[in-house]
């Protein structure tokens, strides 16, 4: 399923983890972020639903290591809340 993504807002808390990454991790961050904004399930990115307390919210994967947390708005807007390992989803 293609969902192509036209706006997506990010929170103080990930904007300040972003600005903590590795410049070669925020480079492959925003290459990640463009295929997200033109297919948020592109299998490279393995999409996933989080659980738990988190039910609500999605991931998707930076690299083996690093994850971007967030929330649907709607079908076409995305709330960027936080970037990191899976400590991230504390």
């Amino acid at each position: 399923m293609i969902r192509p993504i036209r706006r997506i807002d990010t929170t103080a808390r990930f904007e300040k983890e972003f600005g903590r990454l590795e410049k070669r991790v925020q480079q492959l961050a925003h290459k990640k972020d463009a295929l997200f904004r033109t297919d948020a399930f592109h299998p490279s990115l393995e999409t996933h639903k989080l659980g738990g307390v988190l039910k609500d919210d999605w991931a998707y994967s930076v690299n083996k290591q690093y994850r971007v947390h967030f929330y649907f708005v709607d079908d076409h807007t995305v709330l960027y809340i936080s970037i990191g390992t899976h400590g991230i989803y504390r």
